[in-house]
């Protein structure tokens, strides 16, 4: 059985709060240092007519920090901030990120995952599209100053980027494509 004792909050900002948590876990009093995240989204975007997966590459702080480069591969994501479902943000994700406008009926759920569960416990749905050119309503690249690149890998370089390790990929997209080689029978 597990009790938590206290929870002190160290910091909070606009997204992430770190809390300070003493538990009793079997017998043994704790301590452990958490980082509060908002679930987010992630959508696998595959166009039809480019014969492609669209991926998009950002410059991430943190990834910085540690390479000096901070440029990451990633699928169009985006926070749960929003009073809306998972499937109705991840739609308005693809069209403000990578400039398709589809209909939520066409984003069909693969899975969901926890991502670095022994800080923050990161909970991200995962979804699949399919778009054509005619879904193509503007450049896309984010909003504000998110400066979003978008990237497309053909289909048949999907295998050899999921191993390129000269590229910071996210987790995510990799198990994304993963599923999608699988799925496709590449």
């Amino acid at each position: 059985m597990i009790k938590i004792e206290k929870i002190n909050e160290i910091c909070k900002g606009r997204f992430l709060s770190l809390k300070e948590v003493f538990f009793n876990y079997k017998g043994k009093l704790r301590r452990w240092e958490v980082c509060n995240s908002m679930d987010s989204v992630a959508v696998l975007i595959y166009d039809r007519d480019l014969k492609s997966v669209i991926l998009v590459k950002q410059f991430r702080l943190p990834v910085f920090l540690k390479n000096r480069d901070g440029y990451t591969y990633e699928l169009c994501a985006g926070l749960c901030d929003k009073n809306k479902c998972s499937i109705e943000i991840a739609r308005e994700e693809v069209l403000e990120e990578c400039g398709y406008d589809v209909n939520s009926s066409r984003i069909k759920k693969i899975t969901s995952t926890w991502a670095s569960v022994g800080t923050n416990a990161a909970h991200q749905t995962v979804y699949y599209v399919e778009v054509t050119q005619s879904d193509k309503v503007n450049s896309g690249g984010g909003i504000d100053d998110e400066d979003i690149e978008i990237v497309e890998i053909k289909r048949e370089d999907v295998r050899d980027f999921i191993f390129d390790e000269t590229k910071v990929i996210t987790p995510g997209a990799k198990f994304a494509l993963m599923w999608w080689v699988d799925k496709e029978k590449l």
